[in-house]
């Protein structure tokens, strides 16, 4: 099968984290499609993590639980993209990156939603392999793109996007692993791809998140894989309205992002010295 590269991979933890989820009576969505996408180096990536979470010996945990942490934001991302194709007036839904993201598979959706896909070939080459007698729920349409290379912009409108209507456009689990001028770049060309009455939504971490003794273990983790985290901020309004978009960010643990599964304390935005992750929703300012 297609080698992935490192960053790459990491949507097979994603997949093998909503594997387990999927396995628990308190599960937060159900994902029949992520034991399937797991892929060989799924269950060893997930193990990895695991133990750098919790401790050997029963030790107290130091590290953010991404088992609460994946579960909160999966959810929290699927209430929101239903929420937005809910609205007649928009028909088309970005995923970016897509990795081994099921949503057009085990979701319902509006006969009028057409979804884009955005990865690189190989991932898509990868997931559409894994996926090959599945059959999706919705106009699902694979967008093989560099979301950082030239090109993206006429891969989209090959696969059918106008950027003359809303979309909406949600980048998970992504934009840690981009530079500074990276992050800015991107979002001012899904700027220049979005009309008025778009929609974004985005996981971010904050600046202390990606040198705080507390993440330092997981954060190893990422870097012995070739994929550490390079990009944080304390003021991710700011960043979109940078760009022309509206946003809110919502920490995991606060009422609209907890759903009985966060565990750790949650620092209100005045405490300094915090590691942070934020859940960003909103829309296109005019």
């Amino acid at each position: 099968m297609t080698q992935l590269d490192a960053i790459e991979r990491t949507c097979l933890l994603t997949a093998a984290l909503r594997a387990g989820e999927s396995r628990r009576e308190d599960r937060l969505y159900d994902d029949p499609y992520a034991g399937l996408l797991v892929g060989e180096a799924g269950p060893g990536l997930l193990a990895e993590i695991r133990s750098a979470t919790f401790p050997e010996g029963g030790a107290p945990r130091t590290v953010p639980s991404t088992f609460d942490f994946n579960p909160i934001r999966t959810r929290f991302f699927d209430d929101w993209l239903q929420r937005a194709a809910a609205d007649g007036s928009v028909s088309q839904i970005v995923l970016a990156p897509a990795g081994m993201d099921a949503r057009a598979y085990r979701l319902a959706w509006p006969d009028h939603v057409r979804f884009f896909e955005i990865d690189r070939p190989a991932v898509l080459e990868v997931k559409d392999k894994l996926l090959a007698a599945e059959r999706p729920a919705t106009d699902r349409r694979p967008v093989p793109a560099d979301l950082l290379a030239p090109g993206l912009e006429d891969a989209l409108r090959e696969a059918g996007y106008d950027p003359g209507l809303p979309s909406v456009w949600l980048f998970e689990g992504l934009l840690y692993y981009f530079s500074e001028a990276e992050v800015h770049g991107l979002l001012e060309r899904v700027a220049a791809l979005t009309a008025p009455g778009s929609r974004i939504a985005a996981d971010l971490v904050n600046e202390v998140a990606l040198t705080a003794p507390g993440v330092r273990g997981l954060l190893e983790v990422f870097a012995r894989w070739g994929c550490p985290w390079v990009f944080g901020t304390d003021e991710p309004e700011a960043l979109f309205e940078r760009h022309g978009f509206t946003v809110e960010a919502v920490q995991p643990g606060e009422p609209s992002a907890h759903y009985g599964r966060w565990r750790d304390p949650v620092p209100p935005r005045s405490a300094e010295g915090a590691e942070r992750v934020f859940l960003v929703h909103g829309g296109r300012s005019a």
